[in-house]
């Protein structure tokens, strides 16, 4: 495999370390991780087009320079209490599918950040919302602050009705 953006080697004196590259953002104070190289750019919160009959955790649609983007609401899925949007409130838009774009409403936008592979952990097993643990990819500690990676691709398949077409998340 090649070093591609997401994947960095350092050499050190007996092994190489493999970075990658996290997203990170904040839902009712925890601090979670996406994949940087799903990430496609930053919002801020704006108006949200509801769409009648979507299911609960999706909030609606904007218009991202002529494309529809369904907007999800991380707190609802993740059965979390709700939120009013504020100033810190952002809208980052990932890539589903390689030609679908999904928005992920969350409380605030962190930084990216280079975790070495060796340092993720497998999510712990502990009581608790198996729907939300699923997406769970593993989670690791950076300047002794938990973040929860997310495993965005089976987060949002678990959301997407199956549909041959593949048409939309609604």
């Amino acid at each position: 495999m090649f070093n591609d953006q997401r994947e960095r080697k350092k050499t050190g004196k007996q092994e190489d370390v493999v970075y990658h590259q996290w997203a990170t953002f904040k839902v009712d104070n925890e601090l979670y991780g996406v994949d940087v190289i799903q990430v496609k750019e930053v919002l801020r919160y704006s108006e949200i087009t509801p769409v009648p009959g979507a299911s609960s955790y999706i909030l609606g649609i904007i218009n991202l320079r002529g494309n529809v983007v369904t907007v999800i609401d991380t707190r609802s899925l993740f059965g979390l209490m709700p939120h009013e949007a504020d100033d810190d409130t952002r809208i980052i838009v990932v890539e589903y599918n390689e030609n679908e774009v999904v928005g992920l409403v969350v409380d605030n936008v962190d930084e990216v950040i280079n975790i070495p592979q060796k340092s993720v952990d497998r999510a712990p097993s502990v009581a608790g919302d198996e729907s939300t643990k699923r997406f769970v990819q593993g989670v690791c500690y950076h300047h002794s602050n938990l973040i929860i990676l997310l495993d965005l691709p089976k987060m949002l398949q678990s959301i997407t009705p199956a549909d041959p077409a593949g048409d939309d998340l609604f």
